[in-house]
């Protein structure tokens, strides 16, 4: 068994849509990056990147790389689901926590337990999102941006 940890961060921006796992939400601004910005499912990677030792969304998807512009993190976290597989690794849970003052986030979070566990291949009930606010304090409290902390368990087979 083995334990990864994973921590995102996207600031706000004007005429971007807001994508948080793989759910398009309604909301006036979105999250900037160089991907679509999801950063729940970037820090759910990052946990199991970690957790196999296999480094980290920034070194298989750099931001530098046109390839990734705007893509959609489902297609990344599939990607990352495969390497764990071809390294002999399968996700026993997630976990994964979303910091943001607005927009409310409870109507959607089946659907994003939904499509993480169909880009890993998991059954759902593997795996949990939650979300708070940040009391109005901070970067997040202000609305400036978004965050979210993911931890998992892989096991290899």
């Amino acid at each position: 068994m083995r334990i990864g940890i994973g921590i995102d961060v996207h600031p706000f921006a004007e005429g971007r849509k807001l994508v948080i796992g793989g759910v398009e939400i309604p909301s006036s601004k979105g999250l900037d990056g160089h991907s679509d910005a999801d950063v729940l499912l970037h820090a759910v990677s990052d946990a199991l990147l970690g957790a196999a030792a296999l480094g980290d969304i920034g070194l298989h998807f750099p931001n530098t790389s046109p390839e990734y512009k705007d893509i959609d993190s489902m297609i990344l976290l599939k990607h990352v689901g495969k390497l764990l597989r071809k390294e002999g690794f399968e996700a026993i849970n997630i976990d994964a926590m979303l910091l943001l003052e607005a927009p409310k986030i409870a109507p959607y979070i089946e659907e994003m337990r939904k499509n993480i566990a169909h880009c890993l291949d998991i059954e759902i009930g593997t795996v949990s999102v939650k979300a708070t606010t940040n009391e109005k304090l901070g970067y997040i409290g202000r609305e400036e941006g978004a965050a979210a902390h993911a931890v998992c368990i892989i096991r290899q087979y």
